[in-house]
């Protein structure tokens, strides 16, 4: 059995892996740790859940001078869920080495931060905007930073802020180590990398939908009219352990919150235009399948990474095929079984057909009363691969250019009326 300690990982972290049941590393893990700790740049593409957040935090925190009380180390994420789920993690690590680790997010006051920020602590995480935001105030001090990640960074990409990204890697240490990790390496990301990289090592985990084989596919095409009824009924019929409804604008959202409340579901509402501590408390509440519907925005959910997700409901078809896989990729994990449906009405056709080319494979489409109209296909054997089954490509060159829990389950019943509102302020999705 493969382990870390070949890669260099220290015993002590090696050990505290093991508490968490994690015995041997993940391929990308295992090809992006050793050029790491030996300082190249490297670009990194990989989907969310095939272990990348170790993959950087391991040799990054390993490497902190717990001497030196001063920023060393900058992790950029897209979203605050994100940069609380990397947080955890670096605490995690970095408490058993005796490095401190800060996140820094909005939806917290500057007051605290700031306070937080006068220990000079060595790692810190963040979204652009907050960062950015302490730089120019000088509480952030980016020039003693010899070590740079970006983690999604097509979301980043997606999201308007590469702007505020290059911003703070222009203020970091000339010599600085940076690394990139990104589900797509889209054009812009290229540029970027070829502006701030120096031969950067590249590091491809193959078989990107690996994770699609353990989800049930399904399309209902029907007039947009009919979405709404349709979706109330499916919901009834299924009763999901946990469920996600996904829309494409927080209008949407904000709409078919509404709309599944009045129908008498206990929902959870969570897009951009809400506080953090109210997508705080929304995300506890579906987790400890308190709520076991959330109607949740792209942007939003991104970074959700929760256990006991059976159904992904599209109620709107994603006009980007990434999106389409990191929402369906919230359910069946880690070798579990999930079922996606998407509703796809007739000027969303479009956008169906780019998601089929992108998998390689047709979905099944269903009339809205649930009789077959057009029978799926699987995708060609040589993409069908499984986590253990990985391959990686392009390993150190240079870049140019659960099963869902059963029936019987103990969760509320989701016929329940939802007993509190989403409130906030306004964000983009």
């Amino acid at each position: 059995m493969k382990t870390f300690q070949p890669l260099g990982v220290l015993p002590q972290l090696q050990d505290a892996l093991l508490k968490k049941g994690i015995k041997e590393p993940t391929p990308i893990q295992a090809q992006a740790i050793p050029p790491i700790f030996k300082g190249h740049d490297v670009i990194a593409k990989a989907q969310t859940g095939t272990g990348k957040t170790l993959a950087f935090l391991l040799p990054i925190i390993q490497r902190i001078h717990i001497d030196l009380h001063q920023e060393q180390a900058l992790i950029i994420a897209p979203t605050r869920e994100l940069v609380r789920q990397l947080a955890d993690e670096a605490k995690y690590i970095g408490d058993i080495l005796g490095v401190d680790v800060l996140p820094l997010t909005g939806g917290r006051t500057i007051e605290g931060q700031l306070q937080q920020l006068g220990r000079r602590p060595q790692v810190i995480l963040g979204t652009p905007g907050r960062l950015l935001d302490h730089a120019e105030r000088g509480s952030l001090h980016l020039d003693t930073v010899r070590r740079v990640v970006l983690d999604e960074a097509d979301q980043m990409l997606h999201m308007g802020f590469l702007p505020d990204v290059e911003t703070l890697i222009d203020r970091t240490d000339a010599n600085r180590q940076l690394l990139l990790f990104s589900a797509t390496i889209p054009d812009r990301i290229r540029a970027l990398a070829k502006s701030y990289m120096k031969k950067p090592m590249s590091v491809t985990v193959k078989g990107e939908h690996v994770t699609l084989d353990t989800i049930d596919q399904r399309v209902y095409m029907m007039d947009a009219k009919d979405k709404l009824p349709r979706l109330i009924e499916m919901i009834r019929e299924d009763n999901p352990y946990l469920a996600i409804v996904f829309c494409n604008t927080r209008e949407s959202a904000i709409r078919l919150s509404y709309e599944l409340t009045a129908a008498g579901f206990t929902i959870g509402e969570m897009h951009g235009d809400m506080t953090q501590g109210r997508r705080t408390q929304v995300l506890r509440e579906f987790a400890r399948a308190r709520t076991q519907i959330l109607v949740a925005t792209d942007i939003a959910a991104r970074g959700i990474d929760i256990e006991g997700i059976s159904h992904i409901y599209n109620y709107e078809v994603p006009h980007d095929v990434d999106y389409y896989i990191h929402r369906i990729g919230r359910t069946g994990r880690a070798g579990t079984t999930g079922v996606a449906v998407t509703f796809a009405s007739p000027d969303e056709e479009i956008w169906l057909r780019r998601i089929e080319r992108a998998i390689e494979a047709t979905l099944t489409k269903y009339t809205k009363d649930g009789q077959i109209k057009t029978k799926g296909s699987k995708q060609a054997p040589k993409k069908v691969t499984t986590s253990k089954k990985t391959t990686i490509t392009s390993t150190y060159q240079a870049t140019k250019a659960k099963a869902h829990k059963a029936r019987g389950h103990k969760g509320s019943n989701t016929r329940q009326r939802r007993t509190g509102s989403s409130g906030g302020r306004r964000g983009r999705r």
